[in-house]
């Protein structure tokens, strides 16, 4: 079965206004009198698709061969608008301590920036590293947009929660330490 060669590309680009749409939403039920749990779900399970759509464009490149340097430079964006939006929509909200938030988003930006600076000489495609932090801050922030406290209690929750809020700084931390080491090696060689 024969896709469009564009397809992966389109799934891309659409994570954008996904992450605006989903930004407003989280705003909306949270802070804007909409204290609404309706509005929370729609807004928490719209990331989650949103985010999961990830993994679809890339597997649709690398399975049909079709991976570009444009997906290789956005998908990397798309996936910080999207991720950004949810940590800085949960720090607005009080869910999420704004320290955290400034540390991650520090890293992800600096980083987009140096793709950007270095796109025309070559593309900087996402390592093995920087891949499981995105899925880590996906779970992480998945679980904190998601009312799913009602079902789980909030002991059980808020640990869980915790717990993967830590796990996503240090793996975001980490990976930029090893896009930094990689870089620099990388410019030794050359």
């Amino acid at each position: 079965m024969a896709i469009p060669r564009q397809l992966p590309n389109a799934i891309t680009v659409a994570r954008i206004p996904l992450a605006l749409i989903f930004f407003v939403l989280l705003l909306l039920g949270g802070t804007y009198g909409l204290d609404d749990l309706t509005v929370r779900w729609i807004a928490g399970i719209l990331f989650v698709v949103a985010i999961s759509t990830d993994w679809v464009d890339g597997y649709l490149a690398r399975k049909y061969d079709i991976v570009s340097d444009f997906g290789k430079l956005w998908d990397p964006i798309a996936d910080k608008l999207l991720t950004g939006a949810g940590f800085v929509g949960l720090a607005i909200l009080g869910e999420w301590p704004w320290w955290i938030v400034i540390v991650i988003l520090i890293r992800e930006w600096g980083i987009t920036a140096h793709r950007f600076m270095v796109a025309k000489q070559h593309i900087v495609a996402a390592a093995w590293m920087g891949k499981l932090k995105t899925v880590v801050q996906g779970v992480a922030l998945s679980w904190w947009l998601l009312p799913l406290h009602q079902f789980i209690g909030e002991p059980a929750w808020l640990a869980v929660g915790v717990v993967l809020m830590w796990a996503a700084l240090i793996l975001t931390v980490a990976s930029g330490i090893d896009y930094v080491v990689a870089q620099v090696r990388g410019a030794k060689a050359a």
